[in-house]
């Protein structure tokens, strides 16, 4: 139970606000990639002091936390592991078994277990394989269309191997939600390689592993591959087994088949060989090297390329990857990157519905899924399902089981009381027709604040405030159910009456209600609320740092190109270094996402700004990173929407007239309470004439919201403007 995870179950257990115990967790600091202890964070996080001084309760959770930090939280089990024994397994090795379970669970580990003479199988359960499922049922139960006649329906059992799509979505590394290639530094190696055969895929899925990445042998590979180097083969029989390959050793069956043709060992042999390097023993491998090197001499080939060979397979050993598991997971791969590439609405249909659990995956996936082409419809109570489902190959349905808060049975009921009575009426229609004790209040909620009854009533808050009534009215319904009445029965009668008057929620309210229940937003972005006068002073999208190639000038070596960027703050982690604490915070302006590395000292100065679902202003210099391939950027200055306008606007500009009976003084009282580095110039009129007024810097302002409203509002909306050039 790290500090972390601490945190959270314990305020679970004494039933805190899961959005405190959110934010509690997410202020520990990162030292690597494991977080820092409570001692430690509460040392170094002035905030958790300013959090136990505002919330009651709090200086109990960390505590308690404190008591149980560390220890196991609970038992270990392998998914796929399986014990094989002769007899019984109690004869051999102690069991575990949970409570309430008859499936027992060795106490020993798996090292352990191999020790005392058991055979432990490993059966890989890949959830792949189910999305895979899913798309080719979506593909088959489209419409038959020009070329795909309904009685040649698709399979995924045997497709080609040398399909060209393929290859080329492979070759523009566009590959998320593709099998065992999707990571940042695996798109990376694709751009490099640009695979064009299946024996390609196979090598990037053994190739992408620390050794061989550290070692150099990819560098081999790609540059053999592209014909900048020549492909060295040791001995003309050794061709057959390194051709695929371009001569690097980079399977495990590779070795093998060297002691075969070299050393004259037989299969059995050279799997012992191949351990024995695995291991390396340094005895075994002596007595190695000299069977192999006398039985390379025995078939009359060189004793000195025997031993260099020889070297080569130790060296290698440590790296090689069994080519038969490769292959297996290539197969995967090329069979997901077919489908993205021919049916990509089937295909991301079905990779969403696999990770509707996670909204994190849900967002990047519903991104890529637009990259493609693909709109997503919004949720929608009087269609969507459970899953998301492909409507065309253009558009896909989102499922409702993806809204937290929701969950199969309650959507399993609502499409019952869909296909018995048809589509809901109204939200009273859908509470007195829904089972209250599977489609809760709570289900309710999070599909209002979805979005999921707009086409009934797209006034989400007036909705949200009239499901207590609704429910109360389902309640009083379902009470009275045998009894009869000398009145109609229609909820939608007197709905018109039952409805609270509540005002529209502006569009920020609705994206957050919205990213509450969808874990992103769906039908809008914050960022829009400030789009057009970001547009001054910020020239460039998120998009097009992540996309542009920096010009290649040698800024990049000094740290990077100048960039002036903005966003909305989705994510932010605290990470601990020898310097003191830095923040990596995640911007996303509706275009693209991107992370920034905010070091310690603008990190301290400019905290407050760093909030999540706030606009944050980012002066500093963006590079490429040669690791993962992406854009990243160090934040050098930052400033919130008010600041921000303040540092880049010229000047603002008032226009008071004689009618509007404003004093100097009450002007000043508007301006002193927002004190800071703007320039105010008031353009004055009268019947006589008029006059420009460019006021001292000691009535220099803050371009606050509040103020800009207040003076609107006082001189008149037209009468008030920011001049940025």
């Amino acid at each position: 139970m790290a500090s972390k995870a601490v945190i959270r179950d314990v305020g679970r257990v004494l039933d805190f606000p899961y959005g405190l115990c959110d934010r509690l967790s997410k202020l520990v600091p990162l030292e690597g990639v494991k977080p820092v202890s409570l001692k430690k964070a509460r040392e170094l996080e002035p905030e958790f002091n300013a959090i136990i001084s505002s919330e009651e309760g709090v200086e109990e959770l960390l505590e308690l936390g404190a008591r149980l930090e560390d220890l196991t939280r609970n038992v270990g089990m392998h998914a796929g592991g399986v014990l094989i024994a002769p007899g019984k397994l109690t004869d051999f090795c102690p069991l575990y078994y949970a409570e309430g379970s008859d499936k027992g669970i060795s106490q020993f580990d798996k090292d352990d277990v191999e020790k005392i003479g058991l055979v432990k199988f490993d059966f890989l359960g890949l959830r792949t394989l189910t999305i895979i499922d899913w798309a080719v049922k979506y593909v088959n139960k489209m419409p038959a269309g020009p070329g795909f006649p309904i009685e040649n329906r698709f399979s995924i059992e045997n497709l080609p191997l040398e399909d060209k799509p393929t290859y080329a979505l492979l070759k523009a590394a566009n590959t998320t939600a593709i099998f065992q290639l999707e990571s940042p530094g695996m798109k990376k190696l694709i751009i490099k390689l640009q695979p064009d055969t299946f024996e390609d895929i196979v090598a990037l899925v053994a190739l992408y592993r620390p050794g061989p990445l550290e070692s150099g042998m990819v560098e081999d590979f790609i540059n053999r591959k592209h014909g900048r180097s020549k492909a060295d083969y040791f001995h003309p029989e050794l061709e057959i087994s390194l051709k695929p390959t371009y001569g690097v050793i980079v399977y495990q069956e590779q070795v093998m088949q060297i002691a075969q043709i070299i050393g004259g060992y037989s299969l059995g042999a050279a799997d012992l060989l191949r351990r024995a390097m695995g291991k390396k023993n340094a005895e075994e491998m002596a007595l190695q090297r000299s069977i192999f090197v006398d039985g390379a001499v025995a078939r009359a080939i060189n004793k000195r390329l025997a031993e260099q060979l020889f070297d080569l397979m130790e060296k290698f050993a440590g790296y090689g990857f069994n080519k038969s598991h490769s292959a297996a997971y290539a197969l995967v791969s090329y069979q997901t990157a077919y489908l993205k590439a021919h049916y990509p609405a089937a295909f991301m249909a079905a990779t969403l519905s696999s990770d509707m659990d996670n909204t994190d995956k849900v967002h990047i996936f519903y991104l890529d899924t637009l990259a493609q082409g693909i709109s997503i419809l919004p949720p929608d109570i009087n269609s969507s399902v459970n899953r998301f489902m492909p409507v065309d190959e253009k558009t896909i349905a989102y499922g409702l089981e993806a809204i937290k808060g929701t969950g199969k049975a309650a959507i399993d009921s609502i499409e019952d009381a869909r296909n018995l009575g048809g589509p809901f009426r109204d939200l009273f229609d859908f509470c007195h027709r829904v089972d209250k004790r599977v489609v809760n209040r709570r289900a309710t909620e999070a599909l209002i604040r979805s979005g999921a009854f707009d086409k009934i009533s797209d006034h989400r808050h007036q909705l949200l405030a009239s499901l207590e009534v609704a429910l109360c009215s389902a309640e009083q319904k379902a009470q009275s159910i045998n009894q009869n009445s000398l009145f109609e029965d229609d909820a939608s009668v007197t709905m018109s009456v039952q409805v609270k008057s509540v005002p529209r929620w502006t569009l920020r309210e609705q994206l957050q209600h919205e990213k509450t229940s969808l874990g992103f937003y769906l039908s809008g972005h914050p960022y829009q609320e400030y789009a057009k006068e970001l547009e001054n002073f910020v020239k460039t999208r998120l998009a097009d740092i992540t996309l542009q190639a920096l010009p290649q000038n040698g800024n990049n070596k000094r740290g990077g190109v100048p960039v002036v960027l903005a966003g909305i703050v989705s994510a932010v982690r605290i990470q601990q270094t020898r310097r003191g604490r830095m923040a990596i915070v995640t911007l996303d302006d509706g275009s693209a996402q991107l992370e920034m590395m905010v070091f310690n000292e603008v990190f301290e100065a400019n905290r407050p700004w760093i909030r999540e679902d706030e606009l944050l202003v980012v002066r500093g210099k963006a590079s490429l990173d040669e690791y993962s391939g992406n854009m990243r950027v160090n934040g050098e200055e930052l400033f919130d929407f008010a600041s921000a306008r303040s540092t880049f606007a010229k000047c603002l500009e008032l226009v008071v007239s004689s009618d509007a009976r404003i004093s100097v003084t009450e002007l000043k009282e508007l301006l002193k309470p927002y004190e800071g580095k703007c320039m105010v110039l008031v353009c004055y009129r009268n019947t006589s004439g008029s006059a420009n007024l460019k006021l001292s810097e000691s009535w220099c302002v803050t371009l606050s919201n509040d103020l800009i409203r207040g003076l609107k509002k006082r001189l008149g909306e037209q009468n008030v403007h920011i001049a940025y050039s």
